[in-house]
């Protein structure tokens, strides 16, 4: 049994995702995490595949879009406050802030294990920012 946990957003992020966002990473228990991530303004970060996790993004504020592909499925959806998206296993995807900064929650499943996780793959649109280290 995981012991509860309490704690406030940090101030600045902790570290870059393997897509470049920068993360602030929240709590987790046995069955998955939570983290804050940050786009910033007209930036796109790089197309990745995530190996043995899936996730549930829920978008703060912002605007922008996310491209998904998972077999023969593709598809862009805007993102704005209040959209929740999955991004299941083997699903690779691409963000892009239009204009201002995505600011999402995302909880992983199972727990985040590490930055080997992401695996960088051919994405919609060309990166602006650096992956994550």
């Amino acid at each position: 049994m995981s012991a509860f946990g309490t704690l406030s957003l940090p101030a600045e992020p902790v570290l870059s995702a393997p897509d470049g966002t920068a993360v602030r990473p929240l709590l987790s228990l046995g069955g998955g995490s939570m983290a804050h991530f940050e786009l910033p303004p007209g930036q796109v970060s790089v197309a990745v595949m995530h190996r043995t996790v899936e996730e549930l993004w829920f978008i703060l504020s912002g605007e922008g879009r996310m491209w998904r592909r998972q077999d023969e499925r593709e598809e862009i959806v805007p993102l704005n406050a209040g959209v929740c998206v999955s991004i299941p296993l083997g699903c690779r995807f691409q963000l892009r802030a239009d204009g201002t900064a995505l600011r999402m929650v995302a909880v992983t499943m199972p727990p985040w294990p590490g930055m080997d996780e992401a695996v960088t793959v051919e994405g919609r649109w060309i990166a602006t920012v650096p992956p994550g280290h």
